[in-house]
């Protein structure tokens, strides 16, 4: 053999043999995000994503609006729709908002609790969970197979909404269509009032140290933000206030078909955002994109949304 050869098999037998290609992981890196406000900690945690038509579930435009609408910021349909709770840690208490959908709107959903055991917590060190509303999409997590997934906590909603879609009478006469939203509703706070761990709000004011309550009835009839505040700097988490970025922050009086009150809901949304805007501080909604959070500034007749920026430094 010549040197030639010699070196062209020493070559090869040192190449490294040829690899298949890596497949592919169809999954997504755990939904959480965290952040500080002042001393306070607050976890953003994704229920998951839906595919929403909101072409059609949109109010006070047309659906040829809201796909131009969705086109500018190069989305289309059906809208691919986050859906977002918040823990926040107050050094003292151990508080989430809203709880996501659990079982109640297909494998999409249901996703809060793994993301919250993936952030470092478990369910059973959740003291409170407050509920912006209760529509299904924010109570189904409470309870899995019939029983309470936050076993130590007291479960806290606005008494006008209790009232209204915890009444038998009301499911009762309920639509078709909406007695859905009714049984969503008793089947998930049932095991909680039936353990003396729900308890009703009925007016403004601090429910722990560092987290505030604020009535903003229009999306249903108890509608409720929750605030929280340290160290001079403030987070409001709107719930339902708003549901389609890019549609409503530049158009806030487009309304959508679920708002028990439409007039109501957008009267709260105008003050929300013109009060945000104007005092600089962040906000979190529950189907904005997750985390959900940010900031906004006014622009025109409209406001422009000003995502969170991503830190790795939990600095107070």
């Amino acid at each position: 053999m010549t040197f030639r050869a010699i070196a062209l098999a020493t070559l090869l037998a040192a190449a490294p043999l040829a690899q298949a290609g890596a497949p592919q992981q169809p999954t997504q890196a755990p939904g959480w995000y965290r952040m500080m406000v002042g001393d306070v900690e607050v976890t953003a945690l994704s229920d998951g994503t839906v595919g929403l038509h909101v072409d059609q579930l949109l109010q006070r435009t047309s659906p040829q609006k809201v796909k131009s609408a969705l086109a500018k910021w190069r989305l289309g349909l059906p809208l691919e729709t986050s859906v977002n709770g918040y823990l926040v840690n107050t050094g003292s208490k151990l508080v989430l908002i809203d709880a996501g959908a659990g079982s109640l709107f297909g494998p999409t959903l249901g996703k809060l609790v793994a993301n919250l055991k993936a952030a470092g917590y478990s369910p059973e060190q959740v003291d409170e969970v407050y509920i912006t509303h209760m529509h299904p999409d924010h109570v189904g997590g409470l309870v899995a197979d019939g029983k309470l997934v936050f076993s130590n906590a007291v479960v806290r909603a606005d008494q006008a909404d209790a009232d209204f879609w915890l009444s038998a009478a009301n499911l009762e006469a309920a639509s078709k269509e909406s007695k859905g939203f009714f049984q969503g509703a008793q089947a998930s706070l049932k095991p909680y009032v039936e353990a003396g761990r729900f308890k009703a709000i009925s007016e403004d004011g601090e429910l722990v140290p560092g987290v505030r309550s604020a009535a903003t009835h229009g999306h249903t009839k108890g509608h409720r933000n929750y605030v929280v505040e340290s160290q001079g700097q403030k987070l409001v988490l709107w719930g339902d206030l708003m549901h389609v970025a890019a549609v409503q922050f530049a158009q806030p009086a487009v309304t959508i078909q679920f708002d028990t009150d439409q007039n109501a809901a957008l009267a709260q949304r105008r003050k929300a955002f013109a009060e945000a805007a104007r005092q600089g501080y962040a906000i979190g909604a529950s189907h904005l994109s997750f985390p959900g959070i940010g900031t906004l500034r006014a622009e025109g007749q409209g406001y422009v949304f000003q995502p969170t920026n991503y830190t790795t430094q939990l600095k107070k």
